[in-house]
């Protein structure tokens, strides 16, 4: 559906708070408290949401989305009505007020944990990993392999994650991309951005010998070899308009050609900024095909942050639209590890990106193009893919609209133009390009969407990849952030934090490492199973209230390469 959820963190077109204040590290969550273990047959339900409308209950505001929880939710709103068959996994209470506290965003009778194995089946379930083959039969690789992980909280899931090989130019590809209002524009890019790249920075005659090929009806070069979990799909009935508008690009960079090697830096801006182009002029002139005519405006209509790595020997590229994050995991001399950012958010809490918004718009504009930290109180990130909302002007937002699908023309969002709304653009898809020469102790990269860096510090992260990709791990005095700990506590979190190291191999994949540290960690920093099996067991309509979509990609990086390719440029 074209319709954004209230829920949506990134957008809300409903007056009043939308985001809800919950402790990040709290160790203990309302929904699911006293341990019982989960029955057998109970497990597909908890993924298939059944006991969501089992048990579930909700506080809807007056435009009826799950939006917020009001301080009375407990007393007047709890409702639920258990099917017969399912009646015996609850245990009511004979003082049901007894559970209910002012600060509640959520009560249930239930009472389950999932055991070791349910949550490793739920943390393992997208997991992706690839190593790279030293030498490819052009050039030695810089990137030893990645792996990547997601772990949805929307249903379905708004994030996307690719990662492709440069076959007609040097070098790996690998993006996050963190979609709002529906995941239709976050797919679109994830599928088409890496094309757009590749086909920036081919050569003239590359250019030539794929159009020529087109021509004459022979196979084409392939361009990309891409790393995909079978999750990752393509959109089949898409490919061919998609193909279409990317051949359109090259013949125009073929016309344009000026016999000039292509900058990495320009053709990662022209490849963001053309997709963007793309989108927006595909929603307008629409298809025969009523699905595709659909799917265009679907995709132009929601939106997408996308930070993407581009990795050719020393060099690394990053660009970035919107809030997910690049950062590079560090080893000191010492052992020791620091993060360094490489990019920056595109946010209210950017200030440079604040200024720059106003300075695009006439004075008269400055108090209403950002309120409550949002573009026009609307939007959180201030670049994205899509979201024609903020770019199109009325008139022709009003034309795509009404001509458009009665879907289209019978959806609330779409028609609702956002307040203040003088002189459009508001919005660009124009990235934040860093370049970065690698170094030997420059040992991996994360990309990941706001769903990890929103309950995780960088620093935290680093050293979390650091310690797991070489088992070394170097202790800090346990902190307990103004606890008062007994002797005995303190005994028991030292026996934790030795359990933890001892089983840090169970996971084979940094990023579900880093998703478990992320979802599972308590006041003290260590992963606690029973707040990790609480927040993998909630309800979908509730999940999003604790936490986002995590997606995330950790690059390996071959230090011995790294130091060969520095000794050859001294």
């Amino acid at each position: 559906m074209l319709a954004a959820s209230c829920c949506d963190r990134r957008m809300c077109v409903c007056p009043g708070p939308r985001r809800i204040a919950i402790p990040v590290r709290s160790s203990r969550l309302p929904l699911l408290s006293d341990a019982m273990p989960a029955p057998a047959h109970l497990f597909p339900l908890i993924r298939n949401c059944e006991i969501s409308r089992i048990g579930s209950t909700a506080c809807y505001c007056h435009h009826k989305h799950l939006c917020c929880l009001s301080s009375h939710f407990a007393h007047s709103h709890f409702r639920y009505a258990p099917q017969k068959k399912f009646a015996a996994l609850y245990r009511p209470k004979e003082h049901f007020n007894h559970f209910i506290h002012a600060r509640d965003y959520a009560s249930t009778p239930q009472r389950f944990y999932l055991t070791p194995a349910q949550v490793n089946s739920i943390l393992k379930a997208n997991e992706y990993s690839f190593k790279v083959p030293e030498f490819d039969g052009k050039n030695v690789s810089s990137v030893l392999g990645f792996d990547s992980n997601q772990l949805p909280a929307n249903a379905p899931i708004e994030d996307r994650r690719s990662a492709a090989t440069c076959l007609q130019t040097r070098g790996m590809l690998l993006g996050v991309f963190d979609g709002h209002a529906g995941c239709a524009c976050a797919q679109a890019v994830s599928e088409r951005l890496f094309y757009y790249i590749a086909v920036s920075l081919l050569p003239h005659e590359t250019l030539l010998e794929i159009e020529n090929a087109v021509e004459n009806g022979r196979a084409l070069l392939p361009i990309l070899q891409w790393h995909k979990h079978p999750n990752d799909y393509f959109s089949k009935e898409a490919s061919k308009l998609y193909f279409n508008s990317l051949r359109t690009y090259w013949q125009e960079l073929i016309d344009l050609n000026s016999g000039e090697t292509t900058d990495v830096r320009e053709a990662l801006i022209n490849a963001f900024k053309r997709l963007d182009n793309d989108i927006s002029l595909e929603a307008q002139v629409g298809d025969p095909n009523s699905f595709l005519n659909y799917l265009v405006l679907r995709v132009a209509f929601s939106g997408s942050t996308a930070c993407v790595a581009h990795v050719d020997g020393v060099d690394l590229h990053i660009a970035n639209t919107g809030d997910s994050r690049a950062m590079l995991g560090v080893q000191e001399e010492d052992g020791s590890w620091s993060a360094v950012n490489l990019s920056y958010d595109h946010n209210a809490q950017n200030e440079n990106e604040v200024e720059r918004v106003k300075m695009e718009h006439p004075k008269s504009e400055e108090k209403s193009l950002v309120k409550q930290d949002r573009l026009l109180g609307l939007l959180m990130p201030f670049r994205a893919f899509g979201d024609v909302k903020f770019k199109w002007s009325i008139e022709l937002q009003k034309r795509v609209v009404e001509s458009g699908p009665d879907q289209l023309n019978d959806n609330e969002y779409t028609k609702f133009i956002p307040p203040n709304y003088h002189t459009p653009p508001y919005l660009t898809a124009e990235p934040e390009v860093i370049h970065h020469k690698l170094r030997p102790q420059d040992k991996f990269l994360v990309l990941a969407t706001d769903g990890l860096w929103e309950t995780m510090h960088r620093q935290d992260v680093a050293r979390i990849v650091g310690e797991y990709l070489t088992g070394v791990h170097h202790q800090q005095p346990i902190a307990v952030g103004g606890y008062k700990v007994t002797l005995g506590q303190m005994h028991g979190l030292l026996t934790e934090r030795r359990a933890k190291i001892s089983s840090v191999f169970e996971d084979q994949n940094a990023a579900t490492h880093l998703i478990r540290h992320a979802v599972g960690n308590n006041e003290f920093g260590t992963v606690d199973h029973e707040r990790l099996s609480k927040m993998l067991s909630l309800p979908e309509e509730l999940a999003r209230m604790y936490r986002d979509d995590i997606t995330i990609i950790v690059v390996q990086f071959n230090s011995h390469v790294i130091g060969a390719y520095q000794n050859e440029e001294l």
